[in-house]
């Protein structure tokens, strides 16, 4: 029996799909009828097969259509996307989709929907696909989905946009930062408004899904401290080489611990981070995502391959087109148990603090003043030669303390009359 598919969406992943589907599949198994765009008459780069796949511009003709057992939702967004969604679980339709967006930001309504719909055991179950909305190539969510089940995860961390992991690595080879920006730009890989990517709300959303996959606790996006890319130059990267470490932006959930039990608070949050150099996840170059699992059976277990493109995106929602059509996608979304773990975003960990500042006498027993009084103990001081004593950079780096205490510390230094501007500060993997 053919499974009649309905897409949403004909961009870069929607073509990739509908090329592996209709051209490298079995067509008996699966085949797409309907596409939806907003301009049928725009120009696609790829081919149509008009006696089989239908063009329509309004979505109602896919979600009433009862010939159609599966909506792929590759548009992107919030608004229509989610009511496309919505409109064809309620409607007994299974439904795949990229949308980290959309996902992360109605995951409980999304799971309650599903759940509902499949009360009714008179009718075919529905089941809800998105292995492509976290790190495209990479099947992450299905390994965490089944890989894990008779384990405990204590964290989960990992490179997941593949715009900044390009952009740190240019500003690693000595690029300015907003070079690098137009190249990506110029290169597709950033959007022409690139805030999602460098402000890291891209990755705040991955985050927030992978975190309710490995220990069931909803984050609310809104509640993540997020941490971009846009203070981060040239001098940090020269810093990192010093300590043998690089940079990258990293979304993180971790259970807080104390004395290494990891049964404490979970803090999710997303920042660049200095990572050692024969740390896994330096390992990613390029637009590469990589993502690190530690868990009390398996250790520490590592991802990695591509984060975006046509055809790696494409590949993980065929994927899970295919487990619908097969009938193995699970059928709970987020299969584990909602948890009463706390949620703390407050989180802890030895910073790296990089101050401008105009020099003269008592900056650095000024620095260590301000640091006592936030509880902050200072690790280790660094100081590159100085060439311009009017425009100079110094780094301190900390014990482990909380986000929290750094950041009031990084308010008070920038009050200073020797600070230039606000100092950059971000989390360090140092127990590695």
């Amino acid at each position: 029996m053919t499974t009649c598919i309905g897409m949403i969406g004909a961009g870069t992943v929607g073509g990739g799909v509908y090329e592996i589907i209709m051209n490298r599949l079995n067509s008996s198994s699966a085949t797409i009828t309907k596409i939806c765009v907003r301009d049928a008459n725009k120009p696609r780069d790829f081919q149509i097969d008009s006696s089989i796949t239908q063009v329509v511009t309004d979505v109602s003709s896919i979600l009433n259509d009862d010939s159609i057992d599966l909506v792929v939702e590759v548009a992107g967004g919030t608004t229509f996307a989610k009511d496309a969604v919505f409109a064809a679980l309620k409607g007994g339709k299974s439904v795949v989709t990229a949308n980290k967006a959309l996902i992360a930001e109605y995951l409980d309504e999304i799971v309650k929907l599903v759940d509902e719909v499949n009360a009714d055991k008179s009718k075919k179950a529905v089941k809800f696909g998105y292995e492509a909305s976290v790190c495209g190539g990479i099947p992450i969510i299905h390994t965490l989905q089944s890989a894990y089940k008779g384990d405990i995860i204590n964290e989960v961390s990992g490179i997941c946009n593949g715009t900044t992991n390009f952009m740190l690595g240019k500003m690693e080879d000595g690029a300015d930062y907003d070079d690098v920006l137009k190249e990506a730009q110029d290169l597709g890989f950033a959007e022409a408004d690139p805030t999602a990517d460098v402000a890291g709300h891209d990755v705040r959303a991955k985050i927030a899904i992978l975190a309710k996959l490995a220990f069931g606790i909803t984050v609310p996006i809104d509640t993540i401290p997020c941490i971009g890319i846009t203070e981060i130059s040239v001098v940090d990267f020269a810093y990192a080489k010093s300590m043998g470490c690089t940079i990258k932006l990293v979304g993180t959930a971790v259970r807080q611990s104390e004395f290494g039990e990891h049964d404490g608070a979970l803090s999710v949050y997303v920042s660049p981070k200095l990572v050692p150099l024969n740390h896994l996840l330096a390992s990613a170059t390029g637009c590469g995502n990589a993502v690190a699992v530690d868990s009390s059976n398996l250790g520490t277990a590592s991802f990695t391959g591509p984060g975006a493109g046509r055809y790696a995106t494409a590949n993980s929602v065929v994927a899970d087109t295919m487990r619908v059509v097969n009938d193995t996608c699970p059928s709970s979304p987020f299969p584990m148990l909602s948890s009463s773990i706390d949620i703390d975003n407050d989180f802890v960990s030895a910073f790296y603090i990089r101050i401008s500042f105009q020099d003269g006498l008592g900056i650095i027993r000024s620095v260590g003043d301000l640091a006592e009084s936030q509880g902050v103990s200072i690790h280790s001081i660094l100081q590159q030669p100085i060439t311009d004593r009017m425009a100079a950079d110094t780094v301190v780096t900390t014990e482990a303390c909380k986000y929290s205490q750094v950041k009031a510390l990084c308010e008070l230094i920038e009050k200073e009359d020797f600070a230039l501007s606000a100092p950059v500060f971000f989390p360090m993997i140092s127990d590695y």
